[in-house]
């Protein structure tokens, strides 16, 4: 089954658009499908891993929407008692702006609007993380956006993502079919699931990105990760 990615088809979530009822409720289908299908539990068990107790740690999470996981580590550093200062990254100003206000009361989080391509500083973070997006990306450019990811870190780095096969395509068809059935959701969803990469590509891209020495599993629900740094 070869990918399927047309640089000129995006997401309707990628567009250039206002807030709008139906940006917020697709951003909130998202934090739903995190929570249910695994990608809150694979973050949590990376940070479980990387932020001790007492520990002072800087983050970047690069292409945050609506900020479910920046409020996700900050919710489990305040449990164990450590500092995290997390600067938010992502280049749609409306996304931006709903994740600003679902993020009240963390002030441990910022947000700032940046093209994760054209990263501008090096070693800036302790951990730097990018869930659920690199399939947004050609491969060409989705080998840019690990190297960047390697380059912003100077510990730790997680990209997990979408594992493309007949599991993903299927239960991702019947979820738009049966549950998840606005259109954007619909829409962006199934052309998700033809731009995951497999669990062999995801490999192949972080060796072109010149990672050495990562770490990469699959996860349930068709998820995977590779990261840096133990």
């Amino acid at each position: 089954m070869k990918r399927s990615f047309d640089p000129a088809i995006l997401e309707m979530m990628d567009r250039p658009q206002p807030v709008s009822p139906e940006l917020e409720r697709d951003l909130e289908r998202i934090r739903q499908l995190n929570r249910w299908f695994g990608s809150y539990r694979l973050i949590l068990k990376f940070m479980r891993r990387w932020i001790q107790p007492d520990a002072r740690i800087r983050i970047a999470d690069l292409a945050t929407g609506s900020g479910d996981i920046p409020r996700l580590i900050a919710d489990y550093a305040r449990k164990i008692g450590a500092q995290v200062e997390i600067e938010a990254l992502d280049r749609q100003p409306a996304t931006l702006e709903i994740a600003t206000k679902l993020s009240a009361g963390y002030r441990e989080i910022s947000y700032r609007e940046a093209n994760i391509l054209e990263g501008n500083s090096v070693g800036a973070y302790d951990i730097v993380l990018c869930t659920l997006t690199l399939h947004h990306f050609s491969d060409e450019d989705a080998v840019r956006v690990l190297q960047q990811c390697s380059e912003l870190s100077r510990r730790f780095v997680l990209v997990s993502d979408l594992r493309r096969g007949f599991l993903l395509q299927a239960g991702v068809y019947l979820l738009t079919a049966l549950i998840f059935r606005e259109p954007m959701t619909r829409y962006d969803a199934r052309l998700s699931a033809a731009r995951a990469f497999s669990f062999s590509e995801m490999r192949d891209l972080a060796l072109r990105a010149g990672w050495q020495n990562f770490g990469h599993e699959k996860f349930r629900f068709a998820r995977q990760a590779i990261w840096l740094g133990g």
